[in-house]
């Protein structure tokens, strides 16, 4: 597997989107939405073919039959980093080596963007959440193809966690990424970027 975007949810998109531009410095582009779990986006294209998405559910979104992805249901308080997302070639065959917990695969559509992304029955994934998810991305398009350059480099995405040495033992065999970075500590994510006002972090 690969580090492929991060993902900052929030209440609402228009706070999600002003947090990271106003972290970041840099403005983010249209996204669009996900019919099937009723969210939306904005997006950041990062270097080294990354990017970042700034998330909500749709405002008066009808109720759904299943939790949504990230935990969004339950988000409270400011916009924050939330999640981690990595992809892989095979999401059904990493799903087999990994314990339960890190979801069932199902198909995603934003636009003419299609994807496979393993949603947990609960929403949340293990490790409170801070595990990465899951993403196959089907044919060949992907966001970063539309996204404008914003001078924006990851630098460090440090995931936090009281159990981290086995969340970090669990990850090693599928995932080298000296970018990543697991330590001890109360459960949460933050990261580290270069950006053309210099070095910034959420």
């Amino acid at each position: 597997m690969e580090l492929d975007h991060i993902a900052i949810s929030g209440q609402t998109l228009a706070a999600a989107t002003a947090y990271v531009e106003q972290v970041l410095g840099v403005p983010l582009q249209p996204g669009g939405q996900h019919e099937r779990f009723q969210t939306h986006n904005t997006l950041l294209g990062l270097e080294d073919s990354l990017y970042l998405e700034a998330l909500s559910t749709i405002p008066d979104a009808p109720p759904m039959d299943q939790p949504r992805m990230f935990g969004i249901d339950k988000f409270t308080g400011t916009p924050r980093l939330t999640n981690w997302i990595c992809r892989c070639p095979d999401i059904e065959a990493m799903l087999a080596v990994l314990p339960d917990g890190f979801g069932t695969a199902m198909t995603i559509t934003r636009g003419d963007f299609r994807w496979r992304m393993a949603v947990p029955v609960a929403g949340y994934l293990p490790y409170d959440n801070c595990a990465p998810a899951l993403i196959e991305w089907l044919g060949d398009l992907h966001p970063t193809h539309r996204l404008a350059a914003s001078g924006c480099r990851l630098k460090t995405l440090r995931v936090s966690h009281p159990q981290a040495d086995e969340l970090q033992g669990l990850l090693a065999p599928h995932i080298e990424d000296r970018r990543i970075v697991f330590e001890t500590g109360a459960a949460g994510l933050s990261a580290a970027f270069d950006t053309p006002k210099g070095p910034v972090s959420f």
